[in-house]
């Protein structure tokens, strides 16, 4: 069986209180769950203090450009289709940087998953609005409030027939381990939009926000497709938690091996030597 302790534990440079914090442990324990190893996993990431979660744990990774950890998921997906392929992200460097990647994923539908660490605000560049901030939200950069209005991922995905769309919150510990071992599991693409307090530079959208307004959806059939877009549109007083949408269809690539290397163990050698 595999343990959480086999991911490791590592100095991050997170501030104390992050919701990170919570999300990379649900992260190990649904890993652990589904007796998933280190070497079992592939990892993406692209540029944030989110984006810094694979370098906390054992695991295969590659850490990339901003915005642009979609496109090396899916060529690690490509290059090795029975792996499980997750990639980590910000708000800002998945639908802001990545934007058109993120839409152009739903509506490919590879399997993979996508979990996004949502904190409404730019956290490495130290707090400017991101493109979940809401309208009129205050930051250094924007002194007189944000004059956009917020970007809703999951009722894009919902609107675009994404096959898995979920959301949960990283003060919900439980319910996002087994949120994110539903999207692993899921065959197609998942969106995990996951609600975490950035404690430096949020002040409005903190833990008591999201605990006043967040709930988990119970008796919701998440494939009534109306439903789930009326569910994916309630953002503010209240905020539903749990998969809003799931839907089953045909997989890109399922059954073909779209990239596949051969290579000698010799050869591989000598390539790793010569950077010693």
């Amino acid at each position: 069986m595999v343990s959480t302790e086999q991911f490791g534990e590592f100095e991050t440079s997170w501030c104390p209180g992050c919701g990170n914090f919570s999300i990379v442990k649900c992260l190990k324990q649904a890993l652990a769950d589904m007796d998933l190893a280190p070497h079992d996993i592939l990892v993406s990431s692209g540029i944030g203090q989110a984006a810094k979660l694979p370098h906390y744990m054992l695991c295969n990774m590659f850490n990339g450009l901003h915005g642009r950890s979609m496109p090396v998921a899916q060529g690690m997906k490509m290059a090795l289709p029975d792996m499980p392929v997750l990639c980590v992200s910000g708000d800002g460097c998945s639908y802001g940087e990545g934007g058109n990647h993120f839409l152009a994923a739903l509506r490919r539908n590879m399997d993979l998953t996508l979990l996004v660490h949502d904190n409404q605000i730019y956290g490495l560049t130290k707090g400017q609005a991101s493109p979940t901030s809401s309208r009129g939200h205050v930051t250094k950069a924007q002194p007189e409030g944000s004059r956009s209005d917020g970007f809703n991922p999951v009722a894009t995905a919902v609107a675009m027939r994404a096959s898995f769309v979920a959301r949960a919150f990283s003060g919900e510990q439980d319910h996002l381990v087994s949120v994110i071992k539903e999207a692993v599991n899921h065959k197609g693409f998942s969106l995990v939009d996951i609600l975490q307090p950035c404690v430096s530079f949020n002040k409005v959208n903190t833990y008591a926000w999201y605990k006043e307004r967040t709930y988990i959806l119970e008796d919701h059939d998440p494939t009534d497709w109306t439903a789930a877009m009326t569910l994916s549109e309630e953002f503010g007083e209240r905020i539903p938690l749990g998969v809003i949408y799931r839907e089953d269809k045909p997989v890109f690539g399922h059954g073909e091996r779209l990239a596949e290397h051969k290579y000698d163990k010799n050869d591989l050698k000598a390539v790793l030597q010569s950077y010693t």
